[in-house]
């Protein structure tokens, strides 16, 4: 199976152009304004914003009073959805599919941090770098997985990237996991991932957990308390060297380090914060690492170096924040050890947040 043909593939921002029906933003926040600075870039105007029945509530964004997705309908009959925040909860999901049935709906791909849009130019311009991590992939349903966020990436259509989603047990079953690993947690939030991993894998000897995030940490603390000395929970982000960053504390999986795309921060809730690397935190062995701090993963892996050269360690990489992660971060791993052998995993989630490498 090859990769896919970028260009046959049809370009989202080029329907978006030559639209001939309304254009209606779904969706408020960071995600819907970054949509909207694309379009204002692109010449193409949007003509509401709205919310899914139930949550509409007097609001309005960016000029727009937010309609329900109903009042809406009655209003413009047919019209282009355009998706503009994430979600994996099931209900939801179900009632996005319930729309693409009635409405033309895409998901316009804007990175969750950093500049740069995956557009077709963009895909044909790296379309080498794609190639070769593609045929790094180590199974078919990764590969098949690849072609489908591509499309999915360029057309905005979620019936590329559906139809290839898993479980995440399935996900974790890749590492064949131990009783016995030395698990490295970057980008630890509350603990969830913590909880996932520890599900897979039983028991675990050691973790290292490293969150920026204060509040996050404390959360993170009270939630596996019982792992008593096998926590070693770190008030830091994950960086290729120690030194300190202004940060964006939130308490929240919004959380992340400037500068920052969307909407600015609050002032008070900027401060510095603790970097490190984990070539200089831990000393001996890491079975396990799983990277996912919000698109500082190049330099989270850059801290790695040792220990991913010395320790082999099995790694979980997530791909989705910056434009370039989806061929940069392989090629960087595969740099540091060519005999990795690579797996592409998401689970259920819109838009391809979630989107995970992992390395065995």
């Amino acid at each position: 199976m090859p990769i896919v043909d970028i260009a046959a593939l049809p370009c989202l921002w080029e329907r978006l152009q030559s639209a001939d029906k309304p254009i209606v933003l779904y969706g408020m926040g960071d995600g819907a304004q970054k949509v909207l600075n694309v379009m204002k870039e692109k010449n193409i105007s949007p003509a509401g914003i709205m919310a899914s029945d139930g949550f509409v509530r007097g609001h309005s964004f960016a000029g727009f009073e937010v309609k329900s997705y109903s009042d809406t309908k009655s209003a413009l009959g047919e019209f282009i959805v355009l998706l503009c925040f994430g979600t994996q909860r099931k209900e939801v999901m179900e009632n996005i599919l319930r729309i693409s049935r009635e409405q033309e709906l895409y998901v316009p791909d804007v990175p969750v941090t950093g500049g740069g849009l995956f557009d077709k130019e963009y895909a044909l311009a790296h379309s080498k770098e794609l190639e070769r991590v593609y045929d790094m992939l180590s199974d078919e349903h990764s590969r098949r997985l690849y072609n489908g966020w591509i499309s999915f990436r360029v057309t905005g259509e979620i019936n590329n990237l559906l139809p290839f989603q898993t479980d995440k047990r399935e996900a974790y079953s890749l590492l064949e996991l131990t009783e016995h690993e030395i698990y490295a947690d970057l980008g630890a939030f509350n603990g969830d991932t913590i909880e996932e991993f520890l599900s897979a894998a039983k028991s675990v000897e050691k973790i290292y957990a490293f969150e920026p995030d204060a509040k996050s940490l404390d959360r993170l603390k009270k939630r596996h308390a019982a792992l008593g000395d096998r926590l070693i929970a770190i008030n830091a982000g994950a960086w290729d060297k120690n030194e300190q960053l202004p940060f964006i504390a939130n308490g929240g999986r919004n959380s992340r380090f400037l500068p920052c795309t969307g909407q600015p921060p609050k002032a008070s809730s900027v401060r510095l914060t603790d970097m490190k690397s984990l070539d200089n935190t831990v000393n001996g062995e890491v079975t396990v690492i799983k990277f996912d701090t919000e698109g500082c993963e190049d330099k989270a892996i850059d801290g790695c170096r040792k220990i991913i050269e010395s320790c082999r360690p099995k790694l979980i990489v997530s791909l989705y924040h910056r434009t370039e992660d989806i061929f940069a971060l392989p090629l960087k791993i595969a740099a540091l050890c060519p005999n990795y052998k690579m797996y592409l995993r998401e689970p259920p989630y819109l838009p391809a947040w979630d989107m995970e490498l992992y390395c065995v």
